[in-house]
């Protein structure tokens, strides 16, 4: 049974920076893709950025330059450390663990608030 917990959420201020953390268990971590994706309010849920088994990564446009994802397999975690954070970053953010078939699985999201 995959078990996603995602943590580092909080409020931060317009230009600041928050490290996202999510630690898995029941799988075997090292070969799965993982990502962050997000879902604001009113909006359906969107990639922020993935990291595969053999550390590809990928962003979104919108966070590109700004957001840098890894992984730790050895204790397998994942992060995504944001900065320059903007007020359209607000949402939940959401660890996903994608195995070779595709299959996914999903934490219970963690909010992350941009505000002055």
């Amino acid at each position: 049974q995959v078990h996603l917990v995602e943590s580092g959420g909080g409020l931060v201020q317009p230009g600041g920076s928050l490290r996202l953390s999510c630690s898995a268990s029941g799988i075997i971590f090292r070969v799965y893709a993982m990502g962050w994706y997000r879902q604001a309010p009113g909006k359906e849920r969107e990639l922020v950025a993935l990291i595969s088994s053999s550390y590809n990564i990928n962003y979104s446009d919108s966070v590109k330059g700004r957001f840098t994802i890894s992984r730790d397999n050895a204790k397998s975690m994942v992060f995504l450390q944001m900065n320059s954070l903007k007020p359209e970053d607000t949402a939940v953010y959401y660890c996903n663990a994608k195995n070779r078939f595709g299959v996914d699985s999903w934490g219970e999201g963690t909010l992350v608030t941009v505000s002055s």
